[in-house]
């Protein structure tokens, strides 16, 4: 497994926006994916957005479609997660999660980050 380091997070207004970011140390990458779950308290843990680092493909929950946006930086070995347009039913632990093939399927995912929440008040 591959360390995941995320950034970001914290307590917004609705309508506000807040942007998070997964740092890798990964070597190579191939069909390696990243991408962010979220997981609300009594919920499961649920797709939110990915990326394919090689092409740049990227698929979306519908519930974020628009307000969303997902990206990488070659350089830095950085995913970023720009988040706009807010709502309270955003509010979730989010989670950074790396595998080898681009999908909205948790299991598919082998590398984990701790986790960083956000919290959009009404």
């Amino acid at each position: 497994q591959v360390p995941l380091v995320e950034s970001g997070g914290g307590l917004v207004q609705a309508g506000g926006s807040l942007r998070l970011s997964c740092a890798t140390s990964r070597r190579s990458f191939g069909t390696y994916a990243l991408g962010w779950f979220r997981q609300a308290p009594g919920e499961e843990r649920e797709f939110v957005a990915a990326i394919r680092w090689r092409d740049g493909t990227t698929i979306y929950a519908d519930s974020v479609k628009g307000r969303f946006k997902i990206s990488r930086d070659y350089a830095s070995k950085t995913m970023s997660l720009q988040m706009n347009s807010l709502k309270p039913e955003d509010t979730a632990m989010y989670y950074c999660a790396g595998g080898m093939q681009l999908t909205a399927a948790p299991a598919n995912y082998d590398d984990w980050g701790q986790g960083t929440q956000v919290t959009v008040s009404s």
